[in-house]
């Protein structure tokens, strides 16, 4: 089957039987709930983009049928330009905020399967198992969800569960269909609402009940998805520019009983490989690389709110606003700027795969957490009081229409389209929905500290040590 369109996406969320539960009841229609209902259509528009651009898809030298650039394994720098065109042409439809588009874990699935020799002739390993799965996903150009956290339960460093009953996710059983899982899983976005769920040990492994690996249905017999209160305040994309469309939704995810059959799992009851195999894997150069290109587009998109409020109102001549124009700016150019060094330097590597250079993502990505607060904290101040003097479509379509059309104008713009723009950035920075993208960046990939302890790890100084040590004589 070649790359899938909207239409075949929302048909087969309609055949699975998920078991889904929001605000307290088990979602009966998913398409039609106002919760879910919004992301969905917005990622069927990014399946039926494959098939507008040919560069979104690339042909299969097996069948000539075209896949999703995302399952592309790149060998040349060319494929990984083309990778990253297609990630942002995608991120574009939703100004970046669609964190958990299928581009992100079919990367990530590209990079396991790539990386599947690391698992050969290990212990309870099944490297063919990975590959197999792989090539199915790319040929049914399936969607996914995915987990790797456990429950937040207790965060001390020694801690150990000694529950009765499971929490964290574990195996508690091994039969002849597959291994069983019991406990739960956090933080599942988009759970419940794609093809299949991937899980994967969160690493740190002292006990083999917690190593695994593994990929099922969402539907599979056992499994439950809890979602948080959606925040989705409305249908109207007037009102709620981005929460109507892409509110993605974050779930627990419980398992109970669920049997994983032997033919989906990846590795279990190995602590090494469980502890290794992500960071010796293809996962980290390429999965960044997803990441900054997206988030290129979504500073992109915050800069063209920030600058259409400041011509809407007419403040361009003020030192302070030119000042913070320009501090976004700097994240834009320096985001840009890494991601093309990190391709200019991109080598060959163990896989065969043309791997962008690391160290200039890692920057990325440390930075990004710490300034993305900042971007929307400019934009708040840009809009001032105009971000809370942001009356409603249906006002517009009242009696009182005239009184706002009046008062409401401004230099630039009519009332209704300021309102509007004004309305897009509430959306993206003060909404539940703009503070929970807020928290997502910063906690994209875990603790924003972590991640520049380990840039600062595994950077290698001796160039500049020899220097010194030269400098010195």
């Amino acid at each position: 089957m070649p790359a899938i369109t909207g239409d075949i996406y929302v048909n087969r969320l309609k055949k699975l039987n998920v078991n889904l539960w929001h605000n307290g009841h088990k979602v009966k229609d998913i398409l039609n709930h106002t919760a879910f209902k919004g992301v969905i259509k917005s990622q069927a528009s990014l399946y039926n983009l494959q098939h507008k651009k040919d560069f979104m898809t690339y042909r299969s030298p097996v069948t000539g049928h075209p896949f999703g650039v995302s399952y592309l394994p790149p060998v040349t720098k060319e494929d990984l330009f083309q990778r990253r065109k297609m990630v942002q042409e995608w991120a574009k439809l939703s100004g970046g905020m669609l964190g958990r588009s299928p581009d992100y874990m079919n990367t990530i699935l590209m990079t396991f399967a790539s990386s599947a020799k690391l698992l050969k002739g290990k212990l309870n390993c099944f490297p063919q198992h990975l590959i197999d799965f792989y090539e199915e996903a790319r040929e049914r150009d399936l969607s996914f969800t995915h987990t790797f956290i456990n429950p937040q339960v207790n965060r001390s460093v020694l801690y150990f569960e000694d529950s009765k009953e499971p929490i964290a996710a574990k195996i508690v059983d091994e039969t002849k269909e597959g291994i069983v899982i019991k406990g739960a899983r956090l933080l599942a976005t988009q759970g419940g609402l794609t093809d299949e769920i991937i899980v994967f040990s969160p690493g740190g492994i002292t006990d083999k009940a917690y190593a695994f690996a593994f990929a099922i249905p969402s539907d599979t017999k056992g499994l439950k998805f809890i979602s948080r209160d959606s925040f989705v305040a409305g249908e109207s994309s007037y009102d709620y520019p981005l929460s109507s469309r892409f509110e993605e939704s974050d779930s627990l995810v419980v398992f109970d009983d669920v049997i994983v059959p032997w033919d989906r799992v990846f590795f279990y009851h190995n602590i090494e490989i469980s502890n290794t195999f992500k960071n010796e894997s293809a996962f980290l150069p390429f999965t960044l690389h997803q990441i900054v290109s997206r988030q290129i587009i979504k500073t992109d998109f915050l800069i063209g709110i920030a600058e259409s409020i400041v011509d809407a109102i007419n403040i361009q001549e003020y030192p302070y606003v030119q000042e913070m124009m320009a501090e976004m700016i700097n994240v834009l150019e320096t985001m840009e700027a890494l991601v093309i060094k990190a391709e200019v330097y991109a080598e060959t590597d163990e896989f065969n795969l043309m791997r962008p250079e690391l160290s200039p993502l890692q920057v990325a990505t440390a930075l990004y957490p710490k300034v993305y607060a900042r971007l929307t904290e400019i934009i708040q101040l840009l809009g001032s009081s105009g971000l809370v003097s942001i009356p409603t479509e249906a006002d517009f379509e009242s009696e009182i229409k005239s009184d706002l059309e009046q008062y409401l104008q401004s230099a630039t713009l009519e009332a209704k389209d300021r309102v509007q723009l004004f309305r897009l950035a509430w959306d993206a920075t003060m909404s539940a929905f703009g503070s929970r993208q807020t928290q997502y960046e910063r906690f994209f990939l875990g603790n924003p500290n972590h991640l520049s302890r380990e840039l600062y790890k595994h950077y290698d100084l001796k160039k500049q040590t020899d220097y010194v040590k030269r400098f010195l004589g």
